[in-house]
């Protein structure tokens, strides 16, 4: 669980930081573009780990479920999108983050 909320507050840093970097003034000559990459890389990295977890635990529940009940397969799978939207909803942040 602290490692889950370690991520958390590692993709909320990543994203303020990304964020951050399109309207702060360059400060003691901090390159700024430099900041939006890391933002980005951040976010996306962070959210794909997350959902990597995600899908990872979905997915073995979900099939072992389905060994036992062919019929639980369209109850599962869902729950698998679900857990992959999590890494989209990064790769979107990381867009906003260099579009701006």
């Amino acid at each position: 669980m602290n490692k889950r909320i370690a991520l958390g507050i590692l993709f909320v840093v990543g994203t303020v930081i990304g964020v951050a970097a399109q309207t702060a003034e360059p400060a003691l000559g901090v390159d700024l573009k430099a900041l939006k990459y890391i933002g980005a890389g951040l976010a996306v990295g962070l959210a794909c780990i997350g959902g990597g977890i995600a899908v990872g635990g979905v997915g073995g529940a979900a099939m072992g479920a389905i060994a036992e009940d062919a019929s639980l397969s369209g109850k599962a799978l869902p729950f698998l999108g679900l857990a992959e939207g999590i890494c989209l909803w990064g790769f979107l942040v990381a867009i906003l983050c260099l579009t701006m």
